[in-house]
């Protein structure tokens, strides 16, 4: 358009007769003469193009500066342009890394919570198989404990429980039975019928004198009876009898055989029941049936013993056998102290308790029955 206008500045304008629409008021109408002089026409044509060319030159530099005007506002309007690309671009970037970073930190959180689902899923099973197991001992125990009541209820001095007195029963029947067995899932030791006794033995032939210190010491520990060797009573009792009757020539073996009594974990059965599978090895076994694995001596046993559930047995001389069984009878004896199934006058408890410390002090000189 600059061009054009330019262009039509250049062109001469083209020369003519302007004629007022209106006259002014203080014109007067004069009637137009066919003969004018010469001079008179060209001095008003001159005027009226020296206006028209003021008006065309202001008009000029009118639109120049205002294209002027228009390249500054496009530059300007540019350079915005490119700084909001820029920023569009940027903001753009920033989306792309929050998204992935929220894809990462969604995979990551639902794969903590698989992980989370399946470890309580795992914890919950054995949770229940334990619950289940202990729920079995649980019945196992109650039903145990009756039939212990049971029996020791019923036998009372006056009508002794023959089933609980050996001695009462018939020389065919008193002699110890073969086999020594302990129940792991019970908290007292429980021997072979033959073994043990609950009640006092009848020692009415025997004079007999109670010893103030160790009485005193017995009543104190049956006013709160606890298995803690550290109270006078048992600490008396395990440096004077359960030491020195589980004290082996194998230091090692009896220590383990001292703690599997204590926490009434030994099992002692005869080696004639032992039977082995064909194409399966037995479980380890040490000493053998001419070889005590306590004493070291060449003997004939006629028993094993295995401490908890490790599968590995030991072969026992009958002397060894009568110091085990006469300790765990004393554990068995205090421990139904403890637990309240034995109702009897504290005199006859202690002179029991006296008795079971006389059968291990004689097991640890060597006598036992010849039925061992």
């Amino acid at each position: 358009s600059q061009v054009s206008f330019e262009e039509e500045s250049q062109n001469p304008p083209a020369v003519g007769h302007w004629k007022p629409l209106m006259p002014s008021k203080g014109d007067k109408e004069e009637p137009e003469s066919g003969c004018q002089d010469a001079g008179g026409v060209h001095e008003p044509q001159s005027t009226e193009q020296l206006n028209v060319s003021r008006l065309r030159s202001s008009s000029v530099e009118i639109r120049e500066k205002g294209s002027e005007f228009l390249r500054d506002e496009l530059h300007k309007a540019q350079k915005e342009l490119k700084l909001k690309d820029k920023e569009c671009e940027r903001l753009s970037k920033v989306r792309e890394q929050l998204e992935q970073e929220l894809e990462e930190l969604t995979a990551s959180l639902f794969e903590e919570a698989h992980k989370m689902v399946r470890e309580a899923n795992t914890k919950q099973a054995a949770a229940e198989k334990q619950l289940r197991e202990a729920r079995g001992k649980i019945d196992m125990l109650q039903a145990e404990v009756t039939a212990l009541k049971t029996l020791v209820i019923t036998s009372t001095p006056s009508s002794p429980n023959r089933e609980l007195h050996p001695q009462l029963q018939s020389p065919s029947k008193a002699g110890f039975r073969k086999g020594h067995g302990r129940n792991k899932s019970t908290s007292s030791a429980m021997v072979s019928a033959g073994s043990q006794n609950v009640a006092p033995e009848p020692v009415s032939r025997e004079c007999k004198e109670v010893d103030s210190i160790l009485f005193a010491e017995f009543q104190a520990w049956k006013e709160s009876p606890t298995l803690d060797k550290s109270c006078s009573f048992l600490d008396r009792i395990y440096r004077e009898d359960v030491g020195p009757c589980l004290d082996f020539t194998k230091q090692e073996l009896s220590e383990l055989v001292r703690v599997a009594v204590e926490q009434n974990t030994l099992t002692i059965e005869p080696v004639a029941s032992q039977t082995v599978p064909v194409g399966k090895v037995a479980a380890e076994e040490c000493g053998g049936p001419k070889k005590c694995a306590l004493s070291g001596l060449p003997r004939t046993c006629k028993h094993r013993i295995m401490l908890g559930d490790s599968g590995s047995y030991y072969y026992i001389s009958p002397s060894c056998r009568a110091r085990i069984t006469a300790v765990c009878n004393f554990f068995t004896y205090i421990r139904y102290i403890q637990q309240g199934l034995v109702r009897q006058d504290v005199e006859l408890m202690y002179w029991e308790v006296m008795r079971l410390r006389r059968e291990m002090s004689l097991a640890k000189l060597g006598f036992y029955p010849s039925e061992m």
